[in-house]
């Protein structure tokens, strides 16, 4: 045969190279099969041997199945020979290309689905073998209902058939056009596309499917019309119209297929995947389109934007954004192609301002701050194709400022509001088309408007990237009108660009707050640079030519050397700082200058300094000795930072310093090996040492800070660091190059040891991760004793009654598990322990034939403790079912439980060994889990969890304790709704008199009130506990199937009994604890099943899912279900039960299940019985977690709609329960629909959206918050007198006032605005004041920008015109809120005439208004305000009806405007000083609060101006008058708000103009105004707020200061000094608010230079010291505020007496308080009070007796947490203070000095000394008598006594130097 012939002499008989075979294939193959095929044709009727002719056709079809695309004749004479058999030959040759396409397509690449179909019957074949896939996966689909893995799997599957189906016909055109006109094959050809065409119907109707499938069936669908008709514009037309009647063109068979998506009920997204499939596979390039193709493309946007007002998804919004960008883009096509104009209605209705534009406009608009970025992103691109469109369609227009379309669009957008994200990139857009100088010139103010917006995270990005597009427009703008000019031109140029872009920012980075300028240094600067990096020489120019450098500048801000390290640091970043070679950076900035940004006082400042040391733009780039040397002086200062944030950037930046020094280190190895030169070589040499002795520097640093006493963020921060160091270098104790080992000791690794004892978890961590760094040998847990004590330790903590006890025990055990060196030993360890507590216990062995690999060891070691604490706990579950209590207080059952799953958790499950042991395990664990939640759950699942135990059982008033408990008990389950009791009115007598009366035996209640505590704590972790190893055993322990009994190590059997434990308590628990951390353990379950291989597992979610539903539906009083609580776990269990859902499925359990719960909440006139109630309650909290969901994301965001809906119509309902849970709904679909609140204002625009978006989101709510606006609108009339509340008006008035309006109001649009202002207006008229507030609120953002002048007359309209006794005030009192909001004495009511004096000071007020439109209103309304209440009041006949108050104070406020605000326009200063006395001095205290407010504004307001003219003068208004009454103020205010208000700015400097008299008031007015305020300060104190206490404190002591400054040495005479003293060091007490402390330490730092530092020692040496005490406690005080406000005291030091280091700079705390201990040393010699000082100093470090005898007195309860300064560090105080104490007394033989010789100090000496020694030993003695390890079992005191014990050791040095 000549196959075979072929085939042997290819294969046997020639031997050809690569070249020779390629040559072969492309020269004969195709001749011999020519000859093939018409061998095939001459083969007779008779079938010759089947096995030969099978095995040569199943090779000519891989071979053609396999063929690339560049072999086409080869593939067509594949084709050609297989088709010309005869055709009982034609069904083996369908098989075998079935057979190898089934593979093509069971492995697809993209190779594999190149081919091509040239043969008619080879496509036949493919689309038939298509066909019949698409059908089985069609019919496999209604079968996995439940099953979502193999759900999702299914439609990868089927849109891999549809792919490639599309792109067989896509390749296949003339194929199939050829096949369809001829006669033989047509019918056939025909069969098959229609079935196809069926099979893309059904999955374009199907919602079932997921929108890839469906959109690619879609394209598959205009493809096919493409491919049959040749065009097909006309039948796609019909299909997006829906309409049949333009398929008449179509064949027969594509027309009846067609008809099917002609239906009218068909859904909508078939439009829009019909939309995306015309434009994706038809040609919109090359010509212009013809009359069709003009009206597809027209119809297209249209039909999309039709369906815009339907959708509620948001995946289906992102493909309708897509949509019409691929839209947009093919228009552009289509204008741009060729030479032929393009038609007069398609260039109109494409031009800027047609109808389609305005249209999509709207569109934008709606859809710019959509919550999806791809959304966002999308409406971008449409809004610059848009753009390109206007400008194709004008082609005559170049300039900008000549398009009206442009510029008004551009005006516009610059018109609004700035928080609206979507704006900045249509900005961007037209940046980039029309030039930075377009909108510059629009609006000049641009970049300081940008650069103000850069303080906010979320518009940060936004802001910087409109910046970027910008400065770097406006750059190639400048530089291309200056064209090839000389440099002075060029430099002209620049400085232009430096003066719009560089000196805006210098200003923001100078003056505005950190918190400001936080994100200009991620997201602008780096930009600015990249784009100039020039730039930077004037950055630094224009930075340190501001004097002073060292100065912060405004309140909060960093100030001039702060701004220079921000733009130091980018640069250094972006590379544009050259390298260290030439100094430090090119010498760009000094060295000391850096040094004190590295301890400024500002966190910010410090790290952008830090990242100019550490960040390089090359990582090989060398550490300098210079830089190693800033790193030693920041790091010790710097590593008790509490900010979590600056902690974070402090670890990021040194592991950037590190991770340099160890690449610098590899390429300076390598360059050793390789150099030759000597010189060069020792340099290298000189730095690996250096890098050595940094390295072991650093380590030997970080570890001495941890000690027994560290503040909680050092002792981060420094594990940080060391876990750092041991990533990167290792700490190995061997021949290495930097060998950090060595560097650690036993005592070091000791005190990570006892760092795991921390509160913080994240510390037990770090220490668990170092711990297995260090080396094994300094840590010393091979010590057999060693590790059995670490390990009885950790076995007591896991009882421990205080739940972090249990942590720091999980921590310990794993570490002894993972210390591969002892792994061996833990086994005899653990039976040593059960030994000593005649336990019986045998730990497993691994065969003693073999060694036992590491893995395997671990195993053992792992399931010996589990083993271990099961045994114990299965005991301690035993003896805890006889007695609760006693179990809660000797040994709780979480602890143990907790340790299991913290080691389960770090053990490889799919790798055991011990198979057979690990099952007898997990099925024991799931026992005792089960045994112990019999145990606590009646606990927990009690009605009142809380106070099961009462805690007064046997006093008196126990009895009405009971009997008030059974009195409320049927209101804590569901029969609360049908049987609501009401008490008697003698039943309130008794209770009230059980109430009073006395308990009995208040100890013993007491004690057992602690003990009823631990009893709760104990079940509900219990419980937690429980439910966490459950779900760790269920997603982490193997599978095992009923098939494979050999491996798996947890049943199906059993997982579904965890699914049914789970269920249980979370429908039946009451204690929150309980419920929601069952609910983490309950999730873990979910994410199995649905992952499971299992299709029983998988199916449970979805069965589990309908029973707790149809249980929701049927609950009645009855019912188990907790309907109070906000129905308990319920929303848990069914939240966990919808989130395992994958989100790439169709969700269908998430729609089926909100549905139902919609339809349960909404009320219905069918469902009023009691029963109904329940089920309605429930499904309102269930709705409500699922809104609040994060996981379920924008899934829920079809059904905002209905459960607003929902919400609102639930205040409708009698019952109270349902109003409580409709307002829950409530108020979380406002966070869901508006964001988070991002700030204090509650009408924040940051939480806002335009109506239109609104309504374009949500468009079911438009006619019903219409509808329940009308009908609430109704009810508001007050005519009657009586007072009609609807119960959803304050609802629909919320979300309304929540909307502002949108850049497209006014246009025609179905969901206008309009028809909601006549009802929102009426609102106005209701007679409850809120609700008027509210509606006036509304108003706003249905009122246009062009309508607020006739919306104003319209309303001032409705005012009548004279008074009558027919007015209605509440009706006249709204409207002019509205005018208010928007924009006479005959008047009794006090409410609306101060309304009116609202509108009055909005009108008269207002800046921008000429003199000549306001004048006269303003001199009438001046001349009101002086014959009003608020001059002519008698305070002994004033008497104020109803609204008086608020009436008084509008017509203050309008007094101010003119007395304050803007006297300038209100006729000078006379007038307005005299409004303003009275203000000051008006018998209400209101009134005056309201003034002095308003002068405290105004007088901050002209601090800020002189700040920035560097010029003081008094403002007009301030008189002299003025400042007598505030003096007066200061001395007789008894109100104390307006005491606290005007104490700040009493006058402390005479303002009479004779100089005499000025004398005579300087000296003598300070101490009158002490004397009269040292009387009463305490008073005050006692009785007033803290702003009174603050107030009065600052301004004694500024009058303290003057008396100080104006006689140092006779100061000491005033009696009352003392007192003051005293009063501000009891203000410094950690007891005291922040305020108040903020207070003192302002106070303190003022009196730094008088006082504190004085030579003169102006209050004595006890009151100085007492003073600098007070300093010192303020400076380690917990809140960073009040420390950072105390290290301002060393800016106040005079020069002198600081070192060169500080001088005059702003430190951080910890450098402030080193510099304060030794400025007060080096005080004490020229005071002359050495030795006093000294001894007063002992006493300090020694500590007070109080304090140490309050320290023996601790109990040790339940929460008990320590200090509350986590800050404070004692022991590091103690040191500082010892190391100052000892450079002013050294040893007596470096001195030869004999001490001090005065007798009573001798004798203080030898007192101190027995103090210190009997201190010492009491100390010594409580250390030893702690039991074994007291670093873990009691840390706390153990810290404590380490303390007094280092205290009274240092003590005893320096007292035995002074003898």
């Amino acid at each position: 045969m000549v196959v075979k012939k072929k085939t042997t002499a290819k294969v046997e008989a020639v031997v050809l190279d690569e070249e020779k075979l390629h040559m072969l294939i492309d020269d004969h193959c195709v001749s011999v099969l020519h000859q093939a095929r018409s061998q095939l044709e001459a083969l007779s009727e008779e079938k010759p041997d089947g096995a030969l002719l099978q095995a040569c056709l199943h090779a000519l079809s891989l071979v053609y199945t396999s063929l690339q695309a560049k072999n086409l004749a080869l593939r067509r004479a594949i084709a050609s020979t297989l088709s010309s058999g005869p055709a009982w030959l034609q069904e083996q040759t369908l098989s075998n290309l079935s057979a190898c396409l089934s593979d093509c397509l069971s492995n697809p690449t993209s190779d594999e689905k190149s081919f091509l179909i040239d043969s008619l019957l080879l496509l036949c074949v493919v689309l038939q073998f298509l066909d019949k896939g698409l059908s089985e996966y069609l019919h496999q689909n209604s079968g996995l209902t439940g099953r979502h893995i193999a759900q999702a799997q299914l439609m990868q599957s089927c849109l891999a058939a549809v792919k490639t189906s599309v792109v067989v016909i896509q390749r296949s055109q003339q194929t199939i056009s050829a096949g369809l006109w001829a006669e033989r094959s047509r019918c056939e050809l025909e069969d098959t596309l229609s079935g196809l065409l069926g099979r893309y119907t059904h999955i374009l109707t199907d919602e079932e499917f997921v929108q890839s499938v469906q959109s690619t069936a879609a394209m598959a669908v205009v493809l096919l019309i493409r491919s049959v008709m040749g065009c097909g514009d006309g039948v796609v037309c019909s299909l997006l119209r829906s309409s049949p009647l333009g398929l008449d063109s179509a064949p027969q068979w594509l027309k009846r297929q067609c008809e099917g998506l002609c239906t009218s009920g068909r859904p909508p997204g078939v439009s829009l995947y019909l939309c995306h499939g015309a434009l994706a596979m038809l040609n919109w390039k090359g010509a212009l389109p013809g009359p069709q193709w003009e009206q597809l493309l027209l119809l297209v946007p249209n039909t999309l934007l039709d369906l815009d007002a339907s959708i509620k998804e948001s995946s289906t919004a992102m493909v309708v954004a897509r949509v019409l960008t691929l839209w947009s883009s093919a228009a552009l096509d289509c204008l741009q192609a060729g030479g032929q104009p393009c038609p007069p209605r398609l260039q109109q209705s494409l031009s800027g301002g047609s109808e389609l534009q305005r249209h999509l406009l709207e569109h934008i608009y709606s859809h710019w701050e959509h919550p999806l970025d791809g959304v966002r992103h999308q409406t971008r691109s449409l809004f610059r194709n848009l753009l390109l469109l206007n400008q194709h369609t004008s082609p005559s227009v170049y300039d900008p400022t000549e398009d009206p379309y442009v510029t008004g669009l551009t005006r516009s957008l610059l018109g609004l509001e700035w928080h609206m994200r979507g704006k900045y990139g249509s900005l961007g857009c037209l940046v980039e088309l029309y030039g930075a100088g377009h909108l510059l010139d629009i609006q000049p103010q641009l970049p300081s408007c940008l650069l103000g917006l850069m303080d906010d995270q979320t518009l940060a990005p936004y802001a910087s990237d409109l910046l970027e597009r910008l400065f770097v427009s406006h750059k190639a703008q400048l530089a291309s009108e200056a064209g090839a000019a000389d440099e002075t031109a060029t430099r002209d140029w620049m400085e232009r660009w430096h003066q719009t872009w560089v000196t805006p920012l210098l200003q923001v980075l100078c003056r505005a707050r950190l918190d400001q300028t936080t994100y200009i240094l991620d997201y602008f600067l780096p930009k600015l640079l990249r784009c100039s990096p020039s730039s930077l020489a004037h950055m630094v120019w224009a930075l340190q030519n501001t004097t002073p450098l060292c100065s912060t500048g405004p309140s909060g801000s960093r100030g001039a050397l702060g701004a220079l390290m921000t733009c130091l640091r980018a640069a250094r970043a972006q590379g544009v700082v050259p390298s260290s070679k030439g100094g430090l950076w090119g010498g760009l900035v000094p060295l000391s200058l850096l040094q004190q940004a590295l301890v400024h006082k500002h966190d910010q400042v410090r790290m952008d300094a830090l990242g100019l040391v550490c960040e390089s733009h090359r990582s090989t780039e060398a550490v300098t000795s210079q830089e190693m040397d800033l790193i030693r002086h920041f790091l010790l200062p710097n590593l008790n930072s509490q900010a979590p944030g600056v902690r974070q950037q402090t670890v990021s930046l040194l592991r950037k310093l590190l991770c340099r020094m160890k690449d610098s280190t590899l390429l300076l190895q390598k360059r050793l090996v390789q150099e030759r030169e000597q010189e060069q070589r020792e340099g290298d040499q000189r730095t690996l040492h250096l890098y050595k002795e940094f390295l072991r520097w650093l380590c030997e640093k970080l570890l001495e800070v941890l000690l027994p006493g560290s503040s909680f963020s050092k002792c981060l921060m420094s594990l940080h660091l060391l876990c750092l160091l041991g990533e990167l270098f290792t700490f190995s104790t061997g021949p290495d190059v930097f060998a950090l080992g060595e560097a650690v000791t036993s005592a070091h690794a000791q005190n990570v040891l006892y760092c795991i004892a921390s509160n913080f978890l994240e510390v037990k961590q770090l220490t668990s991760t170092l711990l297995r760094q260090l080396p094994p040998s300094a840590v010393g847990l091979q010590v057999q004793e060693r590790t059995r004590g670490v390990l009885q330790a950790a076995l007591d903590l896991s009882t421990s009654t205080k739940p972090f006890d249990s942590v720091t025990a999980a921590h310990l055990l794993n570490l002894l598990l993972h210390q591969s060196d002892l792994q061996p030993n833990l086994g005899p360890a653990l039976l040593h322990c059960a030994q000593e507590r005649g336990l019986e216990f045998r730990p497993p062995s691994s065969s003693p034939a073999t060694q036992p690999s590491e893995a395997v060891t671990l195993e053992l070691n792992a399931l010996a403790v589990v083993q271990f604490l099961l045994h114990r706990l299965q005991s301690e579950v035993a003896r805890s079912k006889s007695s609760l209590l006693q179990a809660a207080a000797s040994y709780p059952l979480y602890g143990r439980v907790h340790c299991i799953t913290a080691v389960l958790q770090h053990l490889h499950t799919e790798s055991l060994s011990q198979t057979e042991q690990w099952r007898c395990v997990v099925s024991e664990l799931v026992a005792v889990c089960y045994s112990m939640s019999d145990v606590v759950s009646p606990v927990v699942q009690s009605s009142s969890p809380e106070g099961l135990i009462p805690m007064d059982t046997g006093s008196e008033a126990s009895a009405g304790l009971q009997r008030i408990l059974q009195e409320i008990q049927p209101r804590d389950t569901n029969d609360f709704f049908t049987s609501a009791r009401e008490l008697d009115t003698h039943c309130v007598d008794d209770r009230t008199q059980t109430t009073h009366t006395p308990s009995a035996n208040t100890g013993e209640s007491e004690g057992y009130r602690v003990t009823a505590q631990m009893v709760l704590v104990c079940c509900w972790r219990s419980m937690k506990e429980v439910a966490m190893l459950l779900g760790q055993l269920c997603q982490s322990m193997p599978l095992r199937c009923a098939a494979d009994t050999h491996s798996g190590l947890i049943t199906e059997e059993q997982v579904e009994g965890v699914g049914l434990y789970f269920r249980q308590q979370l429908l039946q628990s009451r204690h929150r604890g309980a419920f929601e951390l069952a609910y983490v353990g309950f999730v873990r379950l979910t994410d199995m099943l649905c992952r499971s291989g299992s299709p029983a597992l998988q199916q449970l979610p979805a069965r589990w899912l309908s029973e707790v539903l149809e249980e929701v539906k049927s609950s009645d009083p009855s019912s188990k279900l907790c309907a109070t609580r906000r129905s308990a776990g319920i929303p848990f269990y069914i939240q966990a039960l919808l989130s395992s859902e994958p989100k790439s499925s169709s969700c269908c359990l998430l729609k089926m299940t909100m549905r139902e719960l919609i339809a349960l909440a909404v009320p219905s006139a069918n469902r009023t019985t009691d029963s109904s109630t329940v089920p309605q309650v429930h499904a309102l909290n269930i709705l409500r977690a699922l809104y609040r969901d994060t996981r379920l994301g924008e899934n829920v965001i079809p059904f905002v709609s209905d459960g607003m809906q929902a919400a609102v119509l639930g205040f409708t309902s009698p019952v109270w329960a349902v109003r409580n849970s409709s307002t829950l709904l409530f108020s979380t679909l406002i966070t869901r629909i508006f964001g988070v609140k991002k700030g204090k204002d509650e009408h924040s625009k940051k939480n806002r959206m335009t109506g239109r978006e609104f309504f374009t989101r949500f468009p079911a709510l438009y006619p019903f918050l219409l509808n329940q606006l009308e009908e609430a609108a109704a009810t508001v009339e007050s005519d009657s007198g009586q007072v009609k509340l609807h119960p959803s008006l304050f609802l629909l008035l919320l979300v309304l006032s929540r909307l502002y309006p949108s850049p497209m109001d006014g246009s025609s649009s179905p969901l206008g605005l309009a028809p909601f202002m006549p009802f929102i207006i009426r609102c106005g008229r209701s007679a409850v004041y809120r609700t008027r507030e509210m509606a006036a609120r509304a108003l706003v953002p249905f009122v246009l920008v062009t309508q607020v002048p006739s919306t104003v007359h319209a309303l001032l309209q409705e005012l009548p015109a004279q008074p009558g006794p027919e007015i209605q005030h509440n009706h006249l009192h709204g409207t002019l809120l509205q005018v208010c909001a928007t924009q006479s004495p005959q008047n009794r009511c006090e409410v609306t005439r101060g309304a009116f004096l609202d509108v009055l000071l909005c009108l008269c007020g207002f800046v921008h208004l000429s003199d000549s439109e306001v004048g006269a209103l303003r001199q009438e309304a001046l001349s009101t305000l002086m014959a009003s209440e608020l001059v002519t009041s008698d305070s002994s006949s004033s008497t104020l009806g109803l609204g008086g108050t608020q009436y008084l104070l509008s017509l203050a406020r309008v007094a101010l405007s003119a007395g304050v605000d803007i006297p300038e326009l209100w006729g000078g200063p006379r007038p307005a000083s005299r409004l303003l006395w009275c203000l000051l001095q008006h018998p209400q205290y209101e009134v005056r609060e309201l003034a002095l407010e308003g002068v405290m504004r105004r007088l901050q307001e002209d601090e800020e101006e002189e700040e920035e003219e560097e010029e003081k003068r008094r403002p007009e208004w301030l008189d002299e008058p003025t400042l007598s009454i505030l003096t007066g103020l200061a001395l007789h205010e008894t109100h104390p708000q307006c005491l606290a208000k005007v104490i700040p700015h009493t006058p402390q400097e005479p303002q009479s103009r004779d100089p005499s008299s000025r004398t005579d008031v300087k000296n003598n007015l300070p101490k009158v105004i002490f004397r009269h305020l040292e009387a009463g300060v305490r008073c005050w104190i006692l009785c007033f707020s803290v702003e009174l206490h603050c107030a009065a404190l600052t301004l004694v002591s500024q009058l303290v200061v003057q008396l100080v400054n104006s006689n140092p040495q006779g100061v000491s005479a005033v009696a009352c000094l003392p007192e003051w003293a005293s009063l501000v060091c009891s203000s410094c007490g950690e007891e005291q608010p922040v305020e108040v402390k903020l207070a003192a330490a302002e106070v303190l730092v003022g009196c730094t230079a008088p006082v504190l530092t004085s030579p003169h020692l102006p209050l004595g040496m006890s009151t100085s010291l007492s003073l600098w005490r007070s300093l010192f406690m303020l400076l380690q005080d917990e809140d960073q505020d009040v420390r950072d406000s105390a290290s301002d005291f060393i800016s106040n030091v005079p020069a002198p007496l600081l070192s060169t280091d500080v001088t005059g700079a702003f430190v951080c705390p910890p450098v402030a308080l080193d510099a304060g201990a030794g400025l007060l040393c080096r005080l004490l010699e020229p005071w002359g009070q050495t030795a006093a000082g000294v001894l007063a100093l002992t006493e300090w470090l020694l500590g007070d007796k109080e304090a140490v005898c309050s320290d023996q007195t601790i109990d040790d309860v339940l929460f008990e947490k320590g200090d509350l300064n986590l800050w404070a560090e004692p022991v590091q105080w103690v040191k500082l203070l010892h190391g100052h104490i000892g450079a002013l007394v050294p040893p007596a033989e470096q001195t030869g000095d004999p001490g001090i010789a005065r007798p009573d100090q001798v004798r203080r000496i030898g007192a101190l000394a027995t103090r210190a020694r009997a201190q010492a030993h009491s100390s010594q003695r409580a250390l030893d008598a702690l039991p074994a390890l007291p670093q873990f079992s009691s840390p706390i005191e153990h810290a404590r006594l380490v303390l007094r014990h280092q205290r009274a050791t240092l003590s005893l040095d320096v007292l035995e130097r002074l003898r």
